[in-house]
């Protein structure tokens, strides 16, 4: 049996998991059909509102992809062993997240067939022809990178030499994507929100504490299901960054804040008021966005308490916490705030309908199902115990 297949070797659980994992996939992919077939009319977008969920789940993915470089840089260039483990685990949700990343740009687009024109007509004046390029350049890395050690693995023998350069292109190229992708808002000089040199440091401060917290509760959900033990040294290691990444992530927010509210300017300071108090009557996002501040509030209480942050338990709710606050504010917060009120001072409503909701959770069960694929093939490259 080659090890790819592998991958169809189960229990009744696992099937069960991927049968549930294909029906959620299957509704979104019959709501893009007829999506496909009427336009994005279907969607809670508008004239004012062009981007909503699923260019917010775009932006938060690619931080989850970027994020890997915690890990991989310590393994590879600094030979960090206790990171030997959960490196490939890593590089794995990397390239499930990317996936995700360029599915949600597929989707967003009214007609898809157009994507294509990026590469037969490219422009390096365009942000959007960068970003595409790193994308699917961080994508073919982290393959070849995780294909050829996992290879090497099989084998019982060493990753090639020429490997590493690779391994080192593949850290600054990490940083790269989010930079970029940050660079499509703040180039935006109508919207105030995004308008901000702080922007890039600050998409990547959030993915290197949102990455890292689902790479622990993989990693736990991974030991407990599977038998492999990524590590409890490498586990504590991760959650000292995300403590640390998250305390930058809340101060940068906390800068743009003051700096909004302290200027007084009006058009600025509207986009927050939206966000946490309403406009003009209008309010969709305000329990959200405290949601998210209490979220980030509590984590940060847990992860900076070494009692707390030990506790696998308390830990795993923390990293959770974190996830979920990233996920809200740097998602719909992010994108819906940057343009409501529009440039001419609208405030128009924005809510995701059901069938953008279905294609969103149909993405993130494509992300998911490869996730279980690849780390069910890694085990058994590793000779670990697969699980049920």
């Amino acid at each position: 049996m080659s090890v790819c297949e592998k991958a169809l070797v189960g229990g009744r659980r696992y099937w069960a998991w991927i049968g549930a994992l294909l029906a959620v996939i299957l509704v979104g992919v019959l709501f893009y059909l007829r999506q496909l077939h009427v336009g994005l009319g279907i969607t809670g977008l508008s004239r004012d509102v062009t981007w909503g969920l699923y260019i917010a789940q775009f932006t938060f993915l690619v931080g989850v992809a970027a994020s890997a470089v915690v890990v991989v840089l310590p393994y590879y260039l600094h030979d960090y062993h206790a990171f030997a483990k959960i490196t490939i685990l890593g590089e794995l949700l990397a390239m499930s997240a990317v996936v995700m990343s360029l599915l949600f740009i597929f989707v967003d687009m009214g007609q898809p067939e157009r994507a294509l024109n990026v590469i037969l007509y490219p422009t390096p004046t365009s942000i959007m022809f960068w970003d595409m390029i790193s994308l699917g350049g961080y994508l073919v890395l982290n393959a070849v990178i995780a294909g050829l050690t996992l290879g090497a693995e099989r084998r019982g023998v060493a990753p090639p030499r020429w490997l590493r350069p690779i391994v080192v292109l593949s850290i600054p190229w990490a940083v790269s994507i989010h930079t970029v992708t940050a660079f499509l808002y703040s180039g935006l000089p109508g919207r105030h929100l995004w308008l901000t040199a702080l922007l890039a440091p600050r998409f990547l401060a959030s993915a290197f504490a949102s990455g890292p917290a689902l790479l622990i509760l993989l990693a736990m959900i991974v030991r407990r299901l599977a038998s492999f033990d990524p590590g409890r040294e490498a586990i504590q290691k991760l959650s000292v960054i995300v403590t640390y990444t998250m305390v930058v992530n809340v101060f940068f927010v906390l800068m743009e804040v003051f700096t909004v509210f302290y200027s007084g300017i009006p058009e600025p300071m509207a986009h927050f008021e939206f966000l946490f108090v309403g406009l003009e009557g209008h309010a969709p996002l305000v329990p959200w966005m405290w949601a998210s501040m209490a979220l980030a509030v509590i984590s940060l209480v847990l992860l900076l308490t070494p009692r707390y942050r030990t506790d696998e338990r308390t830990l795993a709710a923390a990293c959770g916490m974190v996830f979920a606050s990233v996920w809200i504010d740097k998602g719909l917060g992010l994108i819906v705030g940057g343009f409501v009120p529009s440039p001419l001072g609208d405030v128009t409503r924005y809510v995701p309908t059901l069938p953008e909701i279905s294609i969103t959770l149909a993405i993130w069960a494509v992300g998911v199902l490869l996730v279980t694929l690849l780390c069910k093939i890694a085990l058994a490259v590793r000779g670990e115990p697969a699980g049920a």
